[in-house]
């Protein structure tokens, strides 16, 4: 088996997994299961912290075919197979800092009109979404402004200051805390045990928290 880094292998991919960002998972999942879903989201905050994960986990609930009760996305239907496997017409996830030109966001534009192959939503993904160019944005916008009732924006970034105010003034901000040592702690001491780490004392899984800087990848 190929050997993953622990920060890929221990990926939460439900939000019960997700560690030091509960004022976030509480409001997506209150907000699935109430079925009042924005057109956009904008998730913030330093590397590492759950940003991009939260945003895949809260696209798979928003499209889940038995979503759990408490607004866990099942992860058995084909709905969250096909994110989980890129496969999903109905799933579209876009790296800002690669994508950065305005043809990439066209694109993603025209294919917006579109409905849905399956369920009620589309979700878009758009990371680091701060690269886009001023172009890219301004072909963006338009969508944002009036978008079509089926579509879903998340976009994660870690420099919400570069975003143009008309961005910032369409979207439901969520701001992500850096994850506070002692949870950290807690986290790679349960890792360690199902991996078979074994350290000397505490103090050192404590050092390695506070090298983390409140970033949960960076930490593992």
């Amino acid at each position: 088996m190929t050997y993953q880094v622990l920060a890929r292998k221990w990926r939460p991919r439900v939000f019960t997994d997700v560690i030091g960002q509960d004022h976030v998972n509480r409001t997506l999942q209150n907000s699935v299961l109430k079925k009042q879903i924005a057109h956009a989201y904008l998730l913030t905050g330093t590397r590492g912290v759950g940003k991009t994960t939260i945003a895949r986990i809260f696209a798979k609930a928003i499209r889940c075919e038995n979503l759990k009760d408490d607004g866990n996305p099942c992860l058995e239907c084909s709905a969250c197979k096909s994110i989980d496997e890129n496969s999903s017409l109905d799933y579209l996830e876009i790296d800002g800092a690669s994508n950065t030109g305005v043809d990439n966001i066209r694109e993603l534009i025209e294919n917006v009109q579109y409905l849905p192959s399956s369920g009620e939503h589309k979700v878009y993904v758009i990371d680091e979404v701060h690269m886009l160019s001023v172009n890219a944005f301004n072909a963006l916008l338009k969508t944002l402004e009036e978008p079509p009732a089926h579509v879903v924006f998340i976009f994660a970034t870690t420099d919400p200051q570069k975003l143009l105010g008309t961005v910032l003034s369409r979207v439901q901000r969520f701001d992500f805390k850096n994850v506070a040592i002692d949870v950290l702690n807690s986290h790679i001491k349960k890792i360690a045990l199902a991996e078979n780490i074994n350290f000397s004392n505490d103090d050192l899984i404590t050092e390695l928290s506070k090298h983390g800087k409140g970033s949960v990848r960076d930490t593992l």
